[in-house]
């Protein structure tokens, strides 16, 4: 029985670990979009900016507004018909409602809806924005997780190989064949890459927990990406000129919408600064009654004097800003002032993007270049190995040069593996400035 309930454990605890979850690329950018806290931040700006519109909704809509009073009078007072004083308790209560609308304000109303509907557009571009700063930041760091697991795949590969010389290479010591430093030249290799596995392991679990903790994963322990073999992916995007992809990123990217749109906000508040020099115009309405009782004498009843005592008024208040000691008339100036700066920021907007363009073409160039001249250099490398592998086995190559041989094959093997993920990342980036998302890798 107990043997049986051990053998279900195991058989639990194994398939428990084989479940562990494994995430895609687009797993990862997803689950950070959705609980990166700073987007929750953007997602709260943006919000606020809808709020901020209601607000501007409500300044075309009337005022309305009820008021009441109850006072009571105790103490001396004069009688209304003999004029004699004495001691007496008046009683007032009143009642009313108002309502009122601005009817002209320089059209600051109309300027300050305008402006509350590009202000959320801004949050919008913000958030967007954001979200594909993180989505490339995730990207890389999924990336430099393949990079890690492939170099250690490289490392364990040759680890086997330098195992395998080693066992030929005791058979021919013991035989007599070789000298003993040949086998003591190939156990410090196999020391020496020992050393570069723990240390390829070490840099694979660390770029892991910063992956994880970039997606604010607790159990950062066993997070890990699907083990795919990217290849480079095959992309037109070389073909296209600079300036196309400039053009297109123009069209796209939000840093640039979000500078047009911060400008057209400015041109905003300077219509709404220069509004405040001008007259506004207000209508109102106001309707009460009261009730009044006294044991002066006698007075009517309660319905009564609220039905005989009502009153209506209307009314339309001008004002006219002469001075303000300059307040106004400096406000302007001040968004005069902000409005220039905006279009300072839009212009260096646009020349941001184009030297980030630019910069990514021939990034995306030259890795390519770096990554096809690799690949020329491993095929050489691994000619080179294979010949002094040949050499070595027939005892025309000693142990060290046949080490640095296998070195230098290492080397290139995992300078393949750099250029290739350098490559894509900066191919990526370049076709994120076209509007490709960053998630297609394939």
């Amino acid at each position: 029985m107990k043997k049986t309930i051990t053998v279900i454990l195991v058989l639990i605890s194994v398939n428990a670990f084989s479940q562990v979850k494994k995430w895609t690329l687009r797993e990862c950018v997803d689950y950070a979009l959705e609980n990166n806290i700073s987007i929750k931040q953007r997602e709260l700006d943006l919000q606020l900016s809808e709020i901020n519109k209601k607000d501007a909704i409500g300044n075309f809509l009337p005022s309305l507004s009820a008021s009441s009073s109850h006072s009571w009078n105790i103490g001396l007072r004069q009688r209304p018909d003999t004029f004699e004083p004495v001691t007496a308790t008046t009683r007032n209560l009143s009642l009313g409602v108002g309502s009122g609308i601005n009817i002209y304000n320089g059209l600051r109303d109309i300027n300050e809806l305008h402006r509350s509907n590009l202000q959320i557009l801004a949050s919008q571009y913000q958030l967007d924005d954001m979200k594909d700063d993180i989505a490339l930041f995730v990207a890389n760091s999924f990336l430099q997780i393949l990079f890690n697991k492939e170099r250690l795949k490289v490392l364990q590969a040759q680890q086997q190989v330098s195992r395998e010389e080693f066992q030929r290479t005791k058979d021919l010591v013991d035989a007599g064949a070789l000298p003993k430093g040949d086998l003591l030249e190939i156990q410090a290799t196999i020391a020496n890459q020992d050393q570069q596995l723990v240390n390829a392991e070490n840099t694979l679990l660390i770029s892991k927990i910063q992956l994880a903790q970039l997606l604010l994963l607790q159990d950062y322990k066993t997070f890990d990406i699907v083990d795919v073999d990217y290849e480079v992916p095959l992309s037109t995007i070389m073909d296209e000129s600079p300036e196309t992809i400039i053009a297109k990123a123009k069209e796209t990217r939000y840093d640039i919408k979000l500078a047009e749109t911060n400008n057209q906000i400015a041109e905003d508040n300077l219509k709404i600064a220069k509004g405040g020099l001008q007259p506004t115009l207000r209508g109102s309405y106001s309707f009460g009654s009261n009730y009044f009782t006294s044991q002066l004498f006698d007075t009517e009843d309660f319905e009564t004097q609220i039905t005989d005592n009502k009153s209506h008024n209307f009314s339309i208040n001008l004002n006219i800003p002469i001075f303000n000691g300059f307040g106004a008339r400096n406000n302007v100036k001040r968004n005069q002032v902000n409005l220039e700066r905006s279009k300072n920021q839009l212009e260096q907007a646009h020349l941001d993007m184009e030297t980030a363009v630019y910069q990514a073409y021939n990034d995306t160039k030259g890795a390519l270049k770096a990554y096809e001249a690799a690949q020329k250099t491993l095929l050489a490398r691994e000619e080179a190995f294979n010949y002094s592998r040949e050499r070595y086995n027939v005892g025309l190559l000693n142990a060290f040069d046949y080490s640095q041989s296998q070195n230098r094959y290492e080397a290139a093997q995992s300078d393949v593996i750099r250029t290739k993920y350098d490559y894509i990342f900066k191919l990526k980036v370049l076709e994120f400035y076209f509007g490709i998302p960053i998630t297609d890798i394939n």
